[in-house]
């Protein structure tokens, strides 16, 4: 099993085949989900798959589980993807179980996932978007390091647009 980072409280490892009704279970909370892009459980599926197929690619970008070290729970994911609308930059993406909001666990994995993508890619910028309505997650980001920008549209949706530049973050 591969680790991305480990922390006295959590670890942010790669998925294993076993754990896909874990990660389905994250989409079941309609408060987790309220700010998501809507997916058919088909196609939450797909992007497991998907996930476990890039692992065995090696591709320093991906989505992982975050889990508890204690006791295994599973705490959410966090992902860093290509960001499809300008060239070198990185987008920064995560989701955690409502029974882990409000405890610092975001804020801490975001900082070490903008750490990961600066030394782990060629990214000379990390992005994040959130809709305009969470601001639990836009504070996450500006605690991370990442600053607000101008809002941002992507598929007709605006949304609020955050960045950190690798030379600002170094």
């Amino acid at each position: 099993m591969n680790i991305i980072a480990q922390t006295p409280s959590f670890v942010i490892r790669n998925f294993t085949p076993e754990e896909e009704a874990t990660y389905l279970s994250l989409f079941e909370d309609e408060d987790v989900i309220e700010h998501l892009p809507k997916r058919s459980l088909k196609e939450n599926i797909a992007i497991f798959h998907t996930t476990l197929i890039d692992y065995t690619e090696g591709k320093a970008l991906g989505r992982w589980g975050i889990f508890n070290n204690g006791d295994n729970d599973f705490i959410g994911i966090c992902l860093l993807r290509t960001y499809n609308y300008e060239p070198g930059k990185v987008e920064l993406g995560y989701v955690l179980n409502k029974k882990f909001w409000g405890k610092g666990i975001a804020s801490e994995m975001a900082r070490i996932m903008v750490a990961y993508g600066f030394t782990h890619t060629g990214a000379h910028e990390i992005v994040a978007v959130t809709s305009l309505g969470n601001t639990g997650s836009q504070k996450v980001l500006e605690k991370a390091g990442l600053k607000r920008m101008p809002n941002f549209k992507r598929d007709g949706e605006e949304l609020a647009y955050f960045r950190v530049e690798k030379l600002a973050w170094s």
